[in-house]
């Protein structure tokens, strides 16, 4: 029996008078996850435009999944370098656990294989995506049946991308809590997906950042082994400290940081799809360079016993979450600006406020989130005003 004709015998069960009518939402989701649904939309998607959502999501979700083995590859690599380094009874201490019982079956903590790296950093992924997803599709579907609507497939993006922005250190608990945040007060107050202004995966992180900063961005966080701490070299530069990584290394992502923000040049890679598809828009994310590079340079030109100031913009661009935010955060069709000029706005003020965070504010080393967010917000503000202005415009043609 084919999965295809098993759904089929069982639809009758949670369609309007079944025994299991009030579990449709559930149902629904599983079907369309696989399948093209039978019905499609007939109008306008969203608040502000109508989206082929299937199509966008599922390419975004498969794109994101580039970091995903490249930023896991990473984690694994600095792991199985920090445990390589361990005595004995060191090694015994810290690969105490089930996490560890499983490695040990299928791979070594060798720095030098490829294999053992991926696998033990994908032992931390999977996990946490599992909890993130697990949790925030319970709370899709709970909206959804109260409702009396579909479960839509904006939130397989939201689950990736919100684990990409955590460190492999997180508690699993946590990061439940992050993403049903995100999903509640981002997205479903506000009548789900299309309504909201805001991201709801960097709403999630937000309220993590904010509510346990520790967790989120101390160092002993960023290498996932017991006893081993190591700051970012973002982290490292906010107080001062030597970057302790060249260039290309940053670019390519042998570094710690979140899983989706360490490789510049994977991210780039999954950039490459997502224009070329015209699922992301070339504005927003050109936008975003533009506005990082003429604020970099005028922070350059300022003396000052911060060394942020004198951080150069090619700096910028490979370290902490700009790369990744340019890319997947600020391009959301739902959030950022609808108009072409709009887009250039809406990316120049994001780029301009990453650098202004990062740079002037002595707390915060990271600058993409609150600057995407701040985007968010004014991105209606910007539609309006070109709006307005080609009303104006064309009102003085007659």
């Amino acid at each position: 029996m084919s999965l295809r004709t098993l759904l089929d015998g069982l639809e009758h069960h949670f369609e309007k008078g079944g025994k299991f009518a009030r579990a449709y939402p559930a149902f629904e989701a599983i079907d369309t996850a696989f399948y093209t649904p039978s019905t499609v939309t007939g109008g306008a998607a969203h608040v502000r435009d109508a989206l082929n959502l299937k199509r966008i999501m599922m390419t975004v979700w498969l794109a994101a999944f580039i970091p995903v083995f490249v930023g896991s590859w990473v984690v694994g690599y600095q792991a199985n370098t920090a445990l390589a380094a361990m005595t004995p009874d060191q090694l015994a201490a810290a690969t105490d656990g089930i996490r560890y019982v499983f490695l040990s079956a299928v791979a070594s903590y060798n720095p030098g294989s490829s294999w053992d790296n991926l696998i033990h950093g994908l032992s931390f992924f999977v996990p946490l995506y599992v909890v993130v997803f697990g949790t925030g599709i319970a709370f899709e579907i709970w909206f959804a049946s109260k409702r009396g609507h579909e479960v839509n497939e904006g939130f397989f993006v939201t689950s990736i991308l919100f684990t990409l922005t955590l460190p492999a250190g997180i508690p699993l608990w946590m990061a439940a809590m992050g993403v049903a945040f995100g999903v509640v007060v981002g997205k479903e107050v506000f009548g789900g997906t299309g309504k909201n202004f805001l991201n709801p995966a960097l709403t999630g992180r937000a309220f993590l950042y904010f509510a346990y900063p520790v967790e989120m961005s101390g160092d002993r966080i960023w290498i996932a082994v017991d006893g081993v701490t190591q700051a970012t070299p973002l982290g490292n530069a906010k107080i001062g400290d030597p970057l302790g990584i060249d260039w290309m290394s940053a670019f390519i992502g042998n570094m710690p940081g979140s899983f989706g923000e360490t490789s510049t040049l994977a991210i780039l890679i999954a950039a490459c799809i997502l224009l070329i598809t015209r699922i992301a828009s070339w504005r927003v994310t050109a936008g975003c360079v533009v506005g990082a590079v003429l604020t970099t340079l005028m922070f350059n030109s300022i003396e000052s016993t911060n060394p942020m100031f004198a951080m150069p913009f090619w700096w910028h661009f490979v370290l902490g979450g700009f790369a990744f935010g340019a890319v997947f955060m600020a391009t959301d069709p739902v959030s950022a600006a609808m108009t072409d000029t709009g887009r250039w706005a809406y990316g120049i003020f994001i780029g301009f406020m990453c650098i202004v965070i990062r740079v002037a504010n002595p707390a915060f080393p990271e600058g993409m989130m609150l600057a995407i967010l701040f985007g968010n917000l004014m991105a209606p503000l910007f539609d309006y005003f070109v709006i307005q202005s080609n009303i104006k415009r064309r009102l003085a043609r007659g």
